[in-house]
């Protein structure tokens, strides 16, 4: 089946064409996000494959409806993205991939952590230019500290039990709860016990309306002064210009992001050599407790191999009629 496949980096070609040997799709790959001027790339495409930061609104979705696609394939298992509704009243089906390897993104969440407690960026750096001080890089033991993980899914509930192992004291929130994560050690508690509880507070949670800035100024005046915030799972979660003043104020101690909610004009792809006019992330990368990664927790071999997997088996399965098992939600 003839798909497009938008925002297609290098390593996305030549996996997806190494997958696809078997499946035998016609493949268009497409460097440029899916916007509603860049939908035309598609024409005479059935279906359309896209990443986090393509924009599949209802304006999108109708006019790919019009040049003829009828299923949008999103390599990732969110999808705020993408919107349900509209692509349901249109026919167009939508699926996603449900399961990737959790431990990349609970693990690149810890590796956050630990680097930005332990300056280990900063350190870095120094050392490279000959400056072997140990002035300004202080961090803390975990071991003994309270980490509070909000949601308790599959990433979360590994992070908690790494953290768990470091022998930290875990506190979770989710609205729904998993005895495992209790059964593991950690114990549910309501969100403004965490908050103020918690010397590290992770976010593992999906981004929806409700979930929106959960991190926003006043959650942020409940912390313990001094708290870490790490944010692997989507950049909406976290109001950055709060995050900002409580860097400022001393209220966060560190902030470590693999995600940012204004990423879509930013990340994956190459500004080294241009302007960046964002006002927010420059002053983000300008802290010295701050790290901010480019959206890489997911990528490692087992994940994107159990991503381009997915996805090609659930473009064959619609080509074939077969039940979408990997369809979202309300879809």
């Amino acid at each position: 089946m003839k798909t497009a496949v938008f925002s297609a980096r290098r390593y996305d070609q030549a996996l997806l064409a190494e997958a696809n040997r078997a499946a035998g799709h016609e493949l268009l790959f497409i460097q440029d996000r899916l916007t509603a001027e860049t939908a035309a790339l598609a024409r005479g495409c059935a279906a359309v494959c896209v990443f986090v930061n393509d924009c599949v609104d209802a304006e999108v979705l109708q006019r790919l409806a019009d040049q003829g696609t009828r299923l949008v394939a999103t390599r990732s298992t969110g999808y705020n993205h993408i919107d349900a509704a509209a692509a349901g009243r249109l026919g167009v089906a939508v699926v996603r991939v449900t399961d990737y390897s959790p431990h990349s993104v609970a693990e690149f969440a810890v590796g956050l952590l630990l680097a930005v407690n332990r300056k280990i960026a900063r350190a870095s750096m120094r050392t490279r230019e000959g400056n072997f001080e140990l002035d300004g890089l202080m961090g803390f033991d975990l071991h003994g500290k309270t980490v509070g993980v909000i949601g308790t899914g599959k990433i979360g509930s590994i992070f908690a039990r790494i953290m768990l192992g470091f022998g930290c004291a875990v506190l979770g929130h989710d609205t729904h709860t998993d005895p495992a994560f209790e059964q593991s050690g950690g114990r549910y508690v309501p969100v403004r016990e965490l908050l103020a509880g918690s010397d590290v507070i992770s976010l593992h949670c999906p981004l929806t309306e409700e979930t929106h800035h959960i991190v926003d100024a006043a959650s942020l005046a409940q912390v313990k002064r001094g708290t870490i915030l790490v944010n692997t799972s989507r950049g909406g979660l976290v109001d950055t210009e709060a995050a900002v003043q409580a860097l400022k104020s001393g209220q966060l101690g560190g902030l470590a992001i693999d995600v940012y909610e204004q990423e879509a004009s930013l990340f994956f792809q190459d500004l080294s050599s241009t302007i960046i006019t964002d006002d927010v992330i420059q002053r983000l990368v300008s802290f010295p407790n701050v790290i901010v990664t480019g959206h890489q927790a997911f990528f490692t071999v087992e994940a994107i191999g159990q991503i381009m997997a997915t996805t090609l088996g659930s473009i064959t399965a619609f080509e074939r009629g077969e039940p979408l098992l990997h369809r979202i939600p309300g879809n």
